[in-house]
């Protein structure tokens, strides 16, 4: 193989070297996580993303009102089948582990959330819960946050292989963290990018950020490879099943485990952010959904006690939501078509655990789907000043309304 210059280096790059650069910039993890730990203290927000529109009235269950049995005879849970948590709602009976968290008031479930003049797309509604406008921009509040805050490559962190829109600024964005984890190169190819790491007098910008980029991979792998290779930390305080921590495995499970691996580290992260898919429940609801909802609330209780563990569970709040919610009345396929609002559940040792919203009526429908009684902007406003300790209207402009969802 001809060797790499770094003039060649920069010309395969060319138009996508900043793109390199930053992506580049997720070996400082583990420089972060050295010199500049984040302290004790400091709030976290962890956000989980529920692709496909969750079924609502499935999650917090209206068990006990008859026009919820009348409207979906097939998909109705029974009493004996929800984990009851008062106001005639009960969750869902695979998600045991929300209802511990609920038990210790842990868990808030805000009520009828949404937004007004609701949209069925998955793209639109997806665009319009990520930016916080009903309107279309081009940022996402995440990343309008970033935009607020010292330039820190490590303060927002997706974990997947794409930057949801959600992290997109203006003008900086926050990272994504594949998790294959970091890969270095070997032999000869190792040796040839290592000599474009050298700093030279003649280096203009890009060609400087070419050369730190390649040195810091070089410098930093060493300690980020431990980090990521070693077990996640162990949710104790869970009760074991067959030796392992009840809850099992998950793609959620397995990027959660990431994060608390790095929160573990002391990465400087405030916001991370993680997905599960397969809530778009047209047809044979009943066993796909319940499965879901238990690798939720499976994995978000264990990433809790991995909290606990480690000494970080009060600084650590996390915040689940889906694009919108599912039609009230079932359809002929034993599923459920797109709707409009749902729950949002905020788990933390600082939230105020219980209800808060309106439970939409089910005798007051809006075009057969349940009313929109809480806007999400209200949920996304608290935690902007209670986690992210920002003013709201800097991140969502002209909107100043919030809930009591924190302690003080």
């Amino acid at each position: 193989m001809k060797n790499i210059s770094r003039r060649n280096f920069i010309k395969l790059t060319s138009a996508s070297a900043v793109a390199v650069a930053h992506s580049l910039s997720m070996f400082e993890l583990a420089q972060a996580a050295g010199p500049r730990l984040l302290p004790t203290g400091t709030p976290i927000l962890v956000i989980v993303t529920l692709n496909g529109g969750n079924d609502g009235l499935n999650t917090v269950v209206p068990y006990l009102d008859p026009i919820y049995k009348s409207l979906r005879p097939q998909l109705a849970y029974k009493e004996d089948q929800v984990l009851p948590i008062g106001d005639g709602l009960g969750l869902n009976g695979s998600m045991t582990g929300f209802k511990t968290l609920w038990d210790n008031k842990q868990l808030a479930i805000v009520r009828g959330v949404g937004y007004p003049n609701p949209d069925r797309s998955h793209f639109s509604s997806m665009a319009i819960w990520q930016s916080a406008s009903r309107t279309p921009i081009k940022t996402g509040w995440i990343g309008r946050w970033i935009e607020t805050q010292p330039e820190n490559p490590f303060l927002a962190i997706s974990l997947g292989s794409t930057l949801p829109p959600l992290f997109q600024g203006a003008k900086r964005s926050g990272t994504v963290l594949p998790l294959s984890g970091l890969k270095i190169p070997t032999g000869m190819l190792a040796t040839d990018f290592a000599k474009t790491s050298k700093k030279t007098r003649l280096d203009g910008q890009l060609s400087a950020t070419a050369a730190r980029s390649i040195r810091d991979l070089f410098t930093v792998a060493d300690i980020v490879s431990p980090i990521l290779k070693n077990p996640a930390p162990p949710a104790a305080d869970l009760p074991t099943v067959i030796g392992g921590n009840a809850g099992g495995e998950s793609n959620l499970s397995a990027q959660l485990d990431i994060a608390a691996k790095l929160i573990a580290a002391g990465v400087p992260t405030r916001v991370w952010s993680v997905s599960l898919g397969g809530f778009d429940t047209h047809a044979n609801e009943l066993s796909a959904q319940s499965l879901l909802l238990g690798t939720v609330s499976n994995s978000i209780s264990k990433f809790m006690s991995q909290m606990r563990t480690i000494g970080r569970s009060r600084d650590v709040t996390v915040m689940v939501y889906s694009e919108f919610g599912r039609r009230v009345r079932a359809n002929a396929s034993d599923g459920t078509d797109h709707g409009t609002s749902g729950p949002m559940f905020i788990i933390g040792e600082r939230v105020v655990g219980g209800f808060h919203g309106e439970q939409p009526p089910l005798n007051q429908l809006k075009d057969g789907d349940l009313a929109v009684t809480t806007d999400f902007r209200s949920v996304y406003g608290s935690v902007i000043e209670g986690v992210l300790h920002t003013p709201v209207d800097r991140v969502i402009n002209g909107w100043n309304d919030r809930l009591p969802l924190f302690t003080a």
